[in-house]
């Protein structure tokens, strides 16, 4: 394994490490974004269906991208639901009805914490001069902020 290595040629584990708890968050929120797609309800359950079909296509391909980024490196990702559960921050939902407003409350502070997570590795990431992985991660960032504005203006 290579790991990412600093300008002094000092391997990286920190950066490894939280691009694998960032990827375990992705994937927790590929299945969570299903859950609330097949159970939400309400007025404008339609738009709010339809939104979360395109918010979980969506992360499947930063997800994937994340996993490639460790590849290139020489990592191998986090590739089961015991090591996403064991390292996510992001917590898994019950499977029931959820109205539309409380399934957007959920996916609004699942996207802080992405938006969160992603700034944080970039951060690192650009200290250690990996740009690979920071234009990566930035358009992660565009897009969290983007979704960020979105939700937010649907709960008003």
């Amino acid at each position: 394994m290579y790991d990412f290595i600093t300008e002094e040629g000092k391997v990286n584990k920190d950066l490894t490490k939280q691009l694998n708890n960032y990827l375990a968050d992705l994937g927790v929120e590929y299945v969570k974004l299903h859950n609330l797609h097949w159970n939400v309800t309400g007025l404008s359950f339609k738009a709010v269906h339809e939104y979360l079909e395109t918010l979980y296509d969506e992360t499947t391909e930063y997800f994937d991208a994340v996993a490639e980024q460790l590849r290139m490196k020489g990592e191998f990702p986090l590739a089961s639901l015991k090591d996403f559960l064991a390292n996510a921050n992001i917590k898994e939902l019950e499977s029931k009805e959820i109205s539309v407003e409380n399934a957007l409350k959920v996916v609004l502070e699942d996207m802080e914490l992405l938006k969160s997570e992603a700034q944080a590795l970039y951060n690192l990431a650009d200290e250690q001069g990996e740009l690979g992985l920071t234009a990566e991660l930035e358009e992660h960032i565009g897009h969290y902020t983007k979704q960020l504005w979105f939700i937010k203006s649907m709960l008003k």
